[in-house]
């Protein structure tokens, strides 16, 4: 590893750690001008391919997940933390089925179900884009096992 400040090759480490989007920290120092600074690495896995609903096929991205998750969240009280981990969670999921290729609906309904634990409001928001409701009616038919689960 390189250090960024003085540029020499040699570098040792001090600390590592897991992190919980499946990278590794480490605290290194370096050799040369020991100064201290910190890596993640993440392990390459081979791609994923996300079926598109037209068939096509494009590499997968977390940032997606978490650009529609944003979305959905506007003006909601979930922090940044809630919203990398269900991103982790989501992207922990893919990778556990093995999987090379994922239809993006699958992919939806992952989002979906985390989104009805988090919040309601993020959920119907989610909810109105991924099933593209057409009227009043199908936010309604949503709805209603949200609203038979509320205590009264």
């Amino acid at each position: 590893m390189r250090c960024p400040f003085c540029r020499h090759d040699e570098t040792k480490v001090i600390d590592s750690r897991n992190s919980q989007d499946y990278s590794i920290r480490r605290r290194r120092e370096c050799l040369s001008c020991s100064r201290r600074f910190t890596t993640y690495e993440r392990i390459e896995e081979s791609p994923i391919k996300v079926i598109k609903k037209d068939g096509t096929r494009i590499p997968f991205d977390r940032n997606r997940i978490r650009a529609g998750i944003e979305k959905a969240c506007y003006k909601r009280p979930i922090s940044n933390d809630q919203i990398d981990k269900l991103v982790a969670e989501v992207e922990s999921s893919i990778y556990e089925d093995g999987l090379r290729e994922i239809p993006s609906r699958q992919i939806g309904e992952m989002v979906f179900k985390a989104l009805r634990d988090l919040d309601k409001v993020a959920f119907v928001r989610f909810a109105s884009v991924y099933r593209e409701f057409k009227d009043v009616n199908d936010f309604v038919d949503e709805l209603q096992p949200i609203l038979e689960d509320r205590p009264d």
